[in-house]
């Protein structure tokens, strides 16, 4: 139910370890695992109603566990999608998706095994369903790709594995599905009911690829949560991993590396990449990671943009700190030459730290308390009304076309970020520069300076 984190020790460099982080309460846990190409993120996106997991003809698409929620009968529960259980420990990130595999298979109340249907029985498949004997966790194997009864009879192939019981499946078509579910949900253990909580802060960490995205999250859990490595695109789908420090629940979005448009080729960094951005839309709080060797690139201006356009906070860490060489102004001039390239983003503040060491990265979780109450900030119609007028008196706009500009009133629209609309009477007759000046007191008088904000200016219209 509620597991304290960090499941491993924090160096004692790590600051992280002052903090009292768990996961929230659990529903019953179910893994998919397999060999790569059996149609596990298939079966994932199907039992979620989602297409959250990427899905791809070739093999090793999924290497993270990826989280979903499922509804059967009533009976919900959560579905853990695994990376394809690797055949040769020589394969690409083999012994880190292996790790993910078998931390997904520890933490599960029960277990789906899908086999190709169409293949029929590997090597692997027999390895697989050998380690699977020695689980006392309840486990369903399940032939995949089988379309329809004239197919079973695929399935006698692999009784010679020695299992009694397969269930034959269409993970794309949902043919036996039913059956299956039916007898998995009778497996779930009786638990209490999770009581509600706060309101979850969502956080987006983006960047370009091989800055440390992974590594953070991973460091902030204290758990090797996420598949990290020095090869650029390790990271293809958005991961989501829910945490709560002092009773604040949060969720961390662990994104694909953002590359130019150029340099994308393949199909699947595509589709990585278009998640990613996607998830800017759903999160509270973007997290913009920067590589201090490499400064502040051309890419990493195009992702605060993106960030800048769909108007979410934002926070900036520049990381891999522990690689650069310092003197006592070093710190200074990168934050200064971060803040110069982002002068669009001025609000948002900007540190050092290093993901690998542990070091200021604690600083997230007590920026994300100040930039989430400013962003959600909402004003009464009285005071911002107030507010503008004093702002107006001390410096009134310009005449427009010999007519001056009057201010009728002011009002809060939204929040997150805090939208406010101002009626006046020439509202084209507002000058770009005065509507800072406007912006940027009300910041300072409301104490908005972490936030974006936006201003209109509208007609009043007539009764």
């Amino acid at each position: 139910k509620q597991a304290k984190l960090p499941s491993r020790p924090l160096s004692p460099s790590c600051p992280l370890a002052a903090f009292h982080i768990v996961y929230p309460d659990m529903k019953p846990i179910v893994a998919i695992i397999g060999r790569p190409n059996v149609g596990k993120s298939t079966l994932f996106n199907r039992l979620t109603r989602s297409r959250t997991a990427l899905v791809d003809d070739f093999p090793g698409v999924t290497r993270d566990r990826i989280y979903g929620d499922a509804c059967w009968d009533g009976v919900t529960f959560t579905v853990v999608d695994t990376g394809g259980f690797p055949e040769f420990e020589s394969q690409d990130f083999a012994h880190l998706v292996r790790y993910q595999v078998e931390q997904a298979m520890e933490a599960a109340d029960a277990i789906l095994m899908l086999f190709d249907g169409r293949q029929g029985v590997t090597p692997s498949d027999k390895d697989l369903a050998q380690r699977l004997r020695e689980t006392r966790k309840a486990v369903f194997y399940c032939v995949n790709k089988i379309d329809g009864p004239r197919q079973e009879s695929f399935l006698s192939d692999f009784y010679a594995l020695g299992i009694d019981c397969f269930y034959p499946l269409s993970a794309e078509h949902g043919y036996g599905l039913q059956s299956l579910m039916d007898e998995l949900i009778e497996t779930f253990p009786a638990g209490e009911e999770a009581e509600p909580g706060g309101r979850q802060v969502r956080l987006a960490v983006v960047g370009r690829p091989n800055v440390g995205k992974s590594s953070l999250i991973n460091c902030l859990l204290g758990d090797n949560r996420l598949v990290v490595s020095e090869q650029p695109g390790t990271t293809r789908d958005a991961v989501d991993t829910v945490c709560k420090v002092d009773d604040q629940e949060y969720l961390l979005i662990d994104t694909a590396g953002i590359r130019r448009k150029k340099s994308v080729r393949q199909k699947l960094e595509k589709f990585s990449i278009l998640k990613s951005l996607k998830s800017l839309n759903r999160c509270h709080i973007a997290v913009l990671m920067l590589d201090a060797g490499a400064g502040v690139t051309d890419q990493d201006v195009r992702i605060a943009g993106y960030i800048a356009e769909r108007r979410r906070a934002c926070m900036v860490l520049l990381n891999k700190w522990d690689l650069i060489e310092k003197d006592p102004t070093t710190a200074k001039q990168h934050i200064d030459a971060v803040k110069y390239r982002l002068k669009f983003m001025r609000y948002a503040p900007v540190w050092t730290a290093s993901a690998l060491e542990g070091r200021r990265i604690f600083r997230i979780f007590d920026q994300t308390k100040t930039l989430y109450e400013q962003y959600t900030t909402r004003i009464g119609t009285g005071r911002l009304n107030r507010i503008i007028q004093d702002i107006i008196y001390h410096n009134e706009p310009t005449v427009y076309r010999g007519r001056r500009i009057k201010f009728y009133y002011a009002t809060q629209t939204y929040t997150a970020p805090p939208t406010f609309v101002c009626f006046v009477n020439y509202p084209e007759g507002i000058h770009f520069s005065y509507k800072r000046y406007v912006t940027n007191r009300l910041r300072e008088i409301v104490g908005m300076d972490k936030t974006p904000v936006r201003l209109i200016f509208r007609k009043r219209e007539k009764k």
